[in-house]
């Protein structure tokens, strides 16, 4: 008996593989029901073989592929506008903008563009110091040229010349006044003049001194000698001493105005050398570089979602105590939300790494702390302190204002000190599984790293930063730095996740 919803099938199934299939199900219903199932499945996957699909379902899975294409796609747009707003603020936000602090970095009082020009036209080492000394100098190819005891001189070539020009003429004007030579100017002038008039034959002899040639020749050699006293350097009043009289005056005023250039350009530098260095030494520079060290951790802690406060002229729960210049408090979006760091800022040379640890903990103690992050100045850090170091809970790092590469230090050391916040909040949560080894592990390679980039910073500086190689270097150690510290701000995020799961886990039970 069979209709459009039962059919009544009589099998008898050989295959081995089959038949070991059903006999591990019980005789029953279980077997039953396991053989349904199989050829259900068989028959579907024969009707999707032979290419019959499911028109409806097709249909249904298209328009849920299309809404959820349309929900990714306005995400990513959304997260797109917000990344592009984010970035440009940062770059171009008026009162934390990285462009305006660059800028600011560049024409301020020391900045870039002043220690460049110092470079250039700076003391006697200076490009332009060396630059007048090659034209100009006393070894200098001008000064040998116009020198007239040089063989080589302009001034000896252009009496030589002259001499030899002056010889030339004289030769061939005495060549065609001689009657010696049949062809020359006085012969022909002689013949025509007995061809046409004998009796002025007179007025062409040498013999006579007052004839008209021997006065004509008189006055030619008074002229040759006139000529060659003209150009002659033992004349004092001769043309050519005047004219080397008038080059070395305007030689000797040109190598004083340089002198005097060159002593009012040093004169500015030592006076602002002297008022650098005494901004230097004064209280004033201290609390500049105090307020630097603020705006950096204010930005970064607002990028982070963290609230950063300057307490530097507030005092802590130690009476009478101001120790804590800025205190970080991590934000509520952190597993450890309410953790404290307390930051030092010093620029100060009587400060030792010792003076450093014993001042930040008793800062930890004033503001309520449970990490320290004590910054020093690069122009006043102590002489082979490493770049960065922990100590427990307290973490040291040399900064230096005007140098951006060192900005990565100061990233790291944030980010070490929010590492040991939440490694101590999660000490304290019962069952929490933290991979606490690897934020250890991943600490001392960025106090390694730092200290390659400032041995490696160090010798780009004494070359004058004139190799590519080692600048190449460190570059690549900078790198290195910024992705240990992505690497440890993502294990930051993997701890946050596996702590807050046990919260929960502790709250369900």
């Amino acid at each position: 008996m069979t209709n459009e919803t039962e059919i009544t099938i009589e099998l008898t199934i050989t295959d081995r593989e089959l038949c070991s299939e059903l006999q591990s199900y019980p005789e029953g219903a279980g077997r039953h029901d396991f053989a349904i199932n199989a050829m259900r499945i068989g028959a579907l996957a024969l009707r999707q073989a032979q290419g019959r699909i499911d028109a409806e379902l097709v249909r249904a899975e298209g328009n849920l592929l299309m809404r959820n294409m349309a929900q990714e796609l306005s995400a990513h747009q959304d997260k797109m506008a917000q990344e592009i707003s984010s970035t440009l603020k940062d770059y171009f936000d008026p009162e934390s903008g990285r462009f305006d602090q660059r800028v600011q970095r560049l024409i301020s009082k020391d900045g870039e563009l002043e220690q460049l020009i110092g470079r250039q036209i700076g003391s006697n080492g200076s490009e332009l110091s060396k630059t007048l000394t090659d034209h100009v100098g006393k070894d200098s190819v001008l000064m040998q040229t116009l020198n007239p005891d040089a063989n080589s001189g302009i001034i000896n070539l252009l009496t030589k010349a002259t001499e030899q020009t002056l010889s030339d003429q004289r030769e061939r004007i005495l060549n065609e006044f001689s009657l010696d030579n049949g062809d020359g100017a006085l012969t022909r002038l002689v013949n025509e003049l007995k061809r046409n008039n004998g009796d002025l034959m007179g007025e062409f002899s040498l013999d006579k001194e007052d004839s008209a040639l021997a006065r004509l020749i008189s006055r030619v050699e008074r002229a040759q000698q006139k000529i060659t006293s003209e150009f002659s350097l033992d004349a004092e009043g001769s043309a050519l001493a005047r004219m080397r009289r008038e080059l070395v005056a305007v030689l000797e005023e040109q190598s004083k105005q340089n002198n005097e250039f060159q002593a009012d350009v040093q004169a500015k530098l030592a006076e602002m050398i002297t008022r650098r260095e005494e901004s230097r030494r004064s209280t004033r520079h201290g609390l500049e570089f105090e307020d630097a060290v603020f705006r950096y951790v204010n930005e970064n802690s607002q990028k982070a979602g963290d609230i950063a406060t300057k307490t530097g002229n507030t005092t802590g729960i130690i009476r009478n105590n101001k120790k804590g210049d800025v205190v970080i408090e991590l934000g509520p979006e952190q597993d450890a939300s309410g953790a404290k760091i307390v930051v030092e800022a010093k620029e100060n040379a009587s400060y030792t790494l010792s003076a450093a640890l014993n001042e930040l903990d008793e800062a930890r103690k004033n503001r309520e702390a449970g990490i320290g992050l004590f910054v020093f100045s690069a122009r006043t850090a102590p002489e082979d302190l490493q770049p960065i170091l922990r100590y427990g809970d307290d973490i040291i790092i040399v900064w230096d204002t005007e140098d951006t590469a060192s900005d990565v230090i100061f990233n790291a050391g944030i980010s070490v000190a929010k590492a040991l916040c939440f490694r101590a909040q999660g000490g304290s949560v019962n069952n929490a599984v933290a991979d606490f080894d690897a934020i250890e592990r991943v600490i001392r390679e960025i106090e390694r790293q730092a200290n390659g980039l400032n041995e490696i910073t160090t010798s780009a500086e004494t070359i004058k930063r004139g190799s590519e190689r080692i600048l190449n270097r460190a570059r690549i150690v900078r790198e290195a730095l910024e992705k240990q510290v992505a690497f440890l701000d993502e294990r930051l995020e993997e701890l946050r996740e596996i702590v807050g799961e046990t919260f929960q886990v502790g709250v369900a039970a």
